[in-house]
């Protein structure tokens, strides 16, 4: 080779990208499998996908020290596409877990109602796309690894099979994101035409020196690339998609997309606001306040006029829960804008808490929709007369959400984003976000006293089915209890999750 030619070549840390490259492995093998394996062994491919992700995550630990990057300019080493740094790690093993405990979640659901080949292989395809996404470091990866997660995450929704909920939730959950992926990558088109790059700590450097007919570009470029991540986050007014599509989607589908499609979009809009557009925080800073302020009161408000009796009622809650969660994860983001990028780890923090207490919740949704597929608020009354264990992990759950002990964690973690608000002198958005807390306190505190409130004795609904008849399966119940134990142990050590997450700086 001659030395022209090898100066082109650009070296690969296959450890590095060791993680999501697992995890599309196993897709592929699952894809393939699908067509040997007939349907009484289908079960092997969960217990696979189980393995594929488990792996990946034990990927992460070579990766803890956070100084690894490839796919490097071959003229200027230091700028990378890919970078496993302590944020990307933090949100890999955040995103995979996920993914993991959706994967438990489904185990039953695609023995009984969902065709396993394809569900397993899109749940890979996705969580792949998701743990690229944080490590990514140029514009053009950023974007290919979003839709690499987002893409599979359409049919997963619609992927129940003569449910005409299932697919009309399908289509306007791609028809919204596909609208918002277009307006993305025409801000992104935009702020390339201006600065004549795509990696993030590039376009940084050349925005403080873009050519004066050039700048109104580059702030509409900035404008719409963050209303694309926007729609990401389900941040209002742009979450319009949610309900529904949480309701339409099989339910450990719904629990991937609060958790796992939300750290994609939170960590995609950290990445291009505090490493690529610095100097245009006084364009973002503001907005993000105001969408985190009215992304938690849309969705507490909405959470709070949901009707207990009403089909799914469970459902939308927890999806309008999920919307008020997301406003509190934009505060320390935007806070970042007034007092620097110290304030993301509040975020981190923030979600962590969300991802293990939100699985957990949806896990018990599952196992009450076996009985009750109606899955109503009003269902869960009584709950711990049937299923003592199971109400008071779900009572644990719901406190964690509503930061009340002994969800320490919960109330550990509304207090680190109360402080990134108050340090950046944002003190109307921390009253704002105090009221709000105060509304979501009487929807989680109305469930949890349903619980072990005396059950109800008129007569049954025609699809109630008694539920001491029925034993949970072995992998909802494991789900259950790993996010039962993780939440306990996060309350008793909430420092565990503040010391992770300190170290996400960039």
């Amino acid at each position: 080779m001659t030395p022209i030619a090898a100066g082109l070549v650009q070296s690969v840390d296959w450890l590095a990208i060791a993680p999501p490259t697992l995890a599309a492995v196993v897709a592929l093998i699952v894809l393939v499998a699908d067509l040997f394996l007939p349907h009484s062994r289908k079960q092997l491919l969960g217990w696979t996908s189980i393995a594929g992700l488990a792996a990946s995550i034990l990927l992460l630990a070579p990766l803890r020290t956070g100084d690894r990057s490839t796919f490097c300019l071959t003229t200027a080493p230091d700028v990378c596409s890919y970078t496993a740094d302590h944020f990307a790690v933090v949100i890999q093993f955040l995103v995979l877990g996920g993914a993991l405990l959706t994967a438990l979640l489904s185990l039953s659901d695609t023995r009984e109602k969902l065709p396993a080949g394809e569900f397993w292989f899109l749940l890979l395809s996705s969580a792949a796309g998701a743990a690229l996404l944080p490590a990514s470091r140029d514009l053009a990866t950023l974007v290919v690894a979003l839709e690499v997660a987002s893409l599979p995450a359409f049919a997963l929704v619609g992927l129940k099979r003569g449910d005409r909920m299932s697919s009309e939730s399908a289509l306007k959950f791609f028809l919204s994101s596909v609208t918002a992926t277009a307006v993305m990558l025409l801000g992104v088109s935009f702020v390339y035409a201006a600065t004549g790059t795509l990696h993030l700590t590039e376009i940084a450097q050349r925005l403080d020196d873009v050519p004066a007919q050039l700048e109104t570009l580059a702030q509409a470029g900035v404008a719409l690339t963050l209303v694309g991540f926007a729609f990401k986050t389900a941040a209002a007014p742009f979450h319009f998609w949610v309900p529904d599509t949480y309701v339409g989607a099989p339910l450990p589908v719904a629990a991937y997309l609060s958790v796992v499609g939300k750290a994609v979009g939170f960590s995609g809009l950290i990445l291009v606001t505090v490493i690529a557009f610095p100097l245009y925080a006084d364009v973002w800073g503001p907005a993000l306040t105001v969408l985190a302020a009215l992304t938690m009161t849309v969705g507490n408000v909405a959470a709070l006029r949901q009707v207990s009796t009403r089909a799914w009622s469970a459902v939308r809650l927890l999806a309008w829960s999920s919307v008020a969660q997301a406003g509190y994860l934009l505060v320390p983001i935007a806070a970042a804008a007034y007092s620097g990028d110290d304030q993301i780890g509040s975020t981190v923090a923030y979600a962590l808490m969300y991802a293990v207490v939100n699985l957990g919740a949806f896990a018990v949704a599952a196992l009450v929709a076996r009985t009750h597929p109606l899955n109503r608020v009003a269902d869960y009354r009584g709950l711990y007369a049937t299923r003592p264990l199971t109400a008071l992990t779900m009572g644990f759950f719901l406190l964690n959400l509503a930061g009340l002990p002994p969800g320490i964690i919960g109330l550990f973690a509304k207090v680190t984003v109360f402080s990134a608000a108050v340090d950046a002198s944002l003190g109307w958005l921390a009253v704002v976000m105090g009221v709000n807390v105060v509304i979501a306190l009487y929807y989680y505190l109305q469930w949890t006293t349903l619980l072990f409130r005396a059950p109800v004795t008129a007569p049954a609904p025609a699809e109630y089915t008694e539920p001491r008849r029925h034993r949970a399966p072995a992998p909802l119940t494991l789900a259950i209890a790993l996010t039962a134990a993780a939440g306990v142990v996060l309350s008793g050590y909430p420092q565990l999750v503040l010391r992770f997450a300190a170290k996400t700086l960039f």
